[in-house]
């Protein structure tokens, strides 16, 4: 599609998602998206479900609207299949939607907000804006119903992906990983840990392999200060000063034969001063 004739190819907007939508032309086998005809503004996406999860082996449709200041503003993300997650056909409030602008960075783009949804598939709703707390059970079954999903303009969902059989699992654990620092926002926005799932670590817990690594440096430091005897430095770039013992009789001279200079200097001086004097009051008296 040639947005040049439609668009302000000026627009910051527009030429950042002219951009994305030349880098995102070819589908891969965990992604997808692509505008919706001519609106370079909405754009529809799909993905898969992460390996290993509850939406394993499922595709998953939805919309991405922008706004026409992004990428300064994130845009909104709405699910258009049944998923057990989300609620569909509802802006969905995450770190990388339009309902949290604050963490947003203009760094990001579509690849990192799909990469980033389909990690948070898996993580608690915590009551947040559009979630849903459906079952294990009940996220398998859509996870699978998923596969016969169409959309009215885009036809059936599952030719928007790649097919492979052969690394797919491998593939979408190595694009959640990628997004664990974009997913890091939604737990300071919302107060709740996204990843609530995971085991906390116990506070009576032995040291963990980094304190230990730490003990044992703070403790060869300790040995290395009583068994080795510090080096002095001195200061890059500054002279010691010099001791007044150091002086040799040359230097002593030197600085005597400068002060003597100077009293013969001054008493020349008051010399001529006197004479000139003397010549003025004996000039003044010859003239009387």
């Amino acid at each position: 599609m040639n947005f040049e004739n439609q668009y302000n190819i000026k627009s910051p907007a527009v030429k950042r998602l002219m951009r994305e939508a030349s880098e995102m032309h070819e589908p891969t086998e965990d992604y997808s998206a692509a505008p919706v005809g001519d609106n370079l503004f909405e754009w529809h996406f799909t993905i898969r479900g992460a390996s290993e999860t509850d939406f394993e082996g499922g595709i998953y449709h939805g919309r991405l609207i922008f706004p026409s200041e992004y990428p300064m503003k994130p845009p909104n993300i709405i699910l258009l299949t049944p998923n057990g997650r989300f609620e569909t056909n509802k802006k969905v409030c995450l770190s990388i939607s339009g309902h949290h602008p604050e963490t947003w960075q203009p760094s990001w783009c579509v690849r990192t907000a799909l990469l980033a949804l389909i990690a948070f598939l898996p993580t608690p709703g915590n009551g947040t804006v559009g979630a849903l707390d459906y079952s294990s059970d009940e996220r398998k079954a859509l996870a699978k119903k998923s596969l016969e999903w169409k959309c009215p303009e885009c036809g059936k969902i599952t030719d928007l992906l790649l097919n492979s059989d052969n690394g797919k699992d491998s593939a979408v654990k190595v694009d959640t990983k990628e997004v664990t620092d974009v997913t890091e926002p939604e737990t300071k926005a919302s107060g709740d840990n996204v990843f609530s799932h995971e085991p906390e670590p116990s506070t009576n817990s032995s040291p963990s392999s980094e304190e230990n690594s730490n003990i044992n440096y703070s403790n060869n430091i300790d040995n290395v200060s009583h068994s080795e005897t510090p080096v002095s430095r001195e200061p890059t770039g500054i002279a010691p000063p010099i001791p007044v013992n150091s002086l040799n009789d040359d230097l002593l001279s030197s600085m005597w034969s400068n002060i003597t200079d100077s009293k013969l200097t001054v008493s020349v001086i008051v010399i001529l001063i006197a004479l000139l004097l003397y010549r003025r009051i004996f000039l003044l008296d010859y003239n009387e």
